[in-house]
Parts: C-alpha cells; structure tokens; sequence
C-alpha cells in the first residue's frame, strides 16, 4: 500500500514538474499605438512559474544570467504585440503594491514565431530588468522595471514576461507601453524646392514662415546610411513643412546654422546636408551626402546641458566647397510659423 501510495506522489510530482516547464503558457495579445502609450491591468495570479530558467542564459538569447534567476521564480504573465518597423517601444511595469518585487523582460522575434519560454531556443534580443543588487552612480530605481526594443527595416512580434522575484505569485500591476513612431505612412510627392542664399560676410539672416514648405512623408532618405541624418524613431519630430535653403560652404571654412522660431512655445526641428556643389537631388530623393547634422527637441535632459527654442547645426569643409541644403522643419505636424534664420561663417 505504501508503495502505492509512493508511486502515486512521484507520478503526480512528475507531471507538476513537466507542466511548470512545457511552455503551455497562457499569453494575452494587445495592440500598441504609433506614438503614443497604452496600458493594461494584470495580476501575477494569471501566469505561472517556470522552473527551467536555463533558456534565459542560453547564449543565443542572453536575456539575464543564471546568477540572476532567483528574480525570476515567480509567475510569469506572458503579453504578445508587434512592434512597426521604423519604431523603437518603451515597456513599463508597474506593481500596484510598491512594496512588491517584480522583474520584467522583453524579447523580439519572427512574427511567425511561437516558442515561449522554458522552449525558446532563440531571439533577435532579449532585455531584462529586476531589483538592483547594488546602487548605480547616479541612477535611481523605484518599484517600476522598465525595457526598451526597437525596430529599423521590418516588423517583429515582441514577447514581454512580467514576472515575480523571488516566488511571488500574485500581485496586480499596469503594463505600460508606449511606441515612438510606428505610423503607416502614405507617401506623396512634395513639390518643393530649396530657396537659395547667397553668404554676405560673416554672418548672413533671413526670415521665413514653415507655410512656404511641404511635407515630406516619405523619410526613409534619412535613416538611410548613405545619408544617416536622423533615425526612423525620431521621424516624427519631422513631420511637418519643410522649408529648403541651398547655400554654399567655402574651403577651409566652418558654418554655423540657425533657426530662431517667433514663437518661442513652436517646436522646430533642423538639418542640413552637405553635397557636391552641382548636386541637384533633394529631399525625398537624396540618395546620399558627405554628412548631414540634424537637431530637434531632446527627449530627455542631458547633465550640463540646457536646449531652448532654437535649433542649431554645424558643417565644415577643408579642401574645397560643398552645397550645403538646409531643411527647416516643423516638428509633430507642425506647418505654420515665422522664423530666422542665422547662417554664421567662420574661416578656418
């Protein structure tokens, strides 16, 4: 009878064992939008533990190390989404007890993809958060854990595991998402044209309105690394008119570009590109460019520094002169607004 018994407990041990490890996982699809933030409520009490971590170390996905799983033993509440190509996705999560210990992590694949953790055998990239061992000079943490992934040429399905440390198996939390860029796009061909400025002295100023510009819908030119201006995930910061100037830049020489919008509260964005002096090509067609600078509004702050209303680029040139096509434009859809612009020239 006992022997019974024995056997009864180990079969029904077993078959505990290979259910917290057989990846039938429950996981909850949800939508994100093209920048902005969505959130959804949980609770830990919706997943379940996973005693095989050894997935998370394995080096083709390297999503926390072994010495770190204690973190993760907890339940895991597994969400689905697509991040867009063109986009870069801020994940948050956000225990309701403050005093609870969650971890968090998020990792990219083939949208056709469904392995799930303890089955996964690879990713594009998986990044972790959790409790700190130790302080970070200057960093802090609260009780919120925090990933971020992004996208460039092509969609991807983003797995994201939010996860009790240390066995906690219940617990209610916010999944906050939030997606910069994203948007479908419907390109259409702008008539536009650079108005072109002839340097007077060392610094030379004119003034124009963003109503004079287009739109440019199609900004892959940008993030093309033949142009490498500025990155797909900052394309709305360009969204509005583009206003083009032509200008040249002598041999030896340095300049310095900017635009002063009239009012202060407009958010304006800068970039100027430096091309052979008989090169006609411009925006969206610019296949490439010796070097182009850009400068919008900082999505965080930056120690020692400070950014007013201005924007501000600077281009230089050595042994010879180079067309320099300057594009001033309005940031999130922005189409109207009177500026200066100061083009400065210093030789060298």
């Amino acid at each position: 009878m006992k022997t019974s018994m024995l056997h009864v407990f180990l079969c029904l041990l077993l078959t505990s064992n290979a259910f917290a490890q057989s990846g039938n996982e429950k996981v909850t699809a949800i939508k994100v939008k093209a920048n902005a933030t969505v959130s959804y409520q949980g609770n830990l009490s919706d997943g379940q533990q996973i005693a095989d971590l050894s997935w998370a170390s394995n080096s083709s996905v390297a999503c926390f190390p072994a010495t770190q799983n204690q973190k993760f033993t907890g339940n895991h509440v597994f969400y689905s989404t697509t991040i867009p190509k063109r986009s870069e996705m801020f994940i948050k999560v956000i225990p309701k007890n403050k005093n609870q210990n969650f971890s968090l992590y998020a990792y990219q694949v083939g949208l056709t993809n469904e392995q799930l953790p303890p089955n996964l055998s690879s990713c594009i990239t998986c990044e972790a958060d959790s409790k700190w061992d130790r302080n970070w000079k200057g960093k802090t943490q609260d009780h919120t854990r925090n990933v971020r992934v992004n996208a460039i040429n092509r969609p991807y399905k983003i797995m994201i595991g939010v996860v009790g440390a240390e066995g906690l198996t219940a617990g209610d939390f916010t999944l906050e998402i939030k997606l910069n860029g994203g948007e479908e796009i419907v390109h259409t061909a702008p008539n536009i044209k650079a108005v072109n400025i002839v340097t007077k002295g060392a610094i030379t100023r004119t003034s124009g309105n963003l109503n004079s510009g287009a739109i440019i819908s199609d900004l892959s030119w940008a993030s093309n690394s033949s142009v490498a201006c500025f990155p797909a995930t900052q394309n709305q910061k360009f969204r509005g008119n583009h206003v083009l100037y032509s200008t040249t830049i002598p041999k030896y020489s340095e300049m310095f570009i900017k635009v002063i919008p009239k009012n202060k509260k407009h958010n304006f964005s800068l970039y100027a590109y430096q091309v052979g002096v008989n090169n006609e090509q411009l925006p969206p067609k610019l296949s490439s460019c010796v070097t182009c600078e850009a400068d919008h509004k900082w999505d965080r702050k930056w120690r020692g520094k400070t950014q007013d209303h201005t924007r501000k680029v600077r281009v230089n040139a050595i042994n010879r002169s180079y067309k320099i096509v300057i594009g001033v434009v309005g940031a999130e859809g922005l189409t109207e607004g009177d500026f200066d612009l100061e083009i400065e020239i210093k030789k060298r």
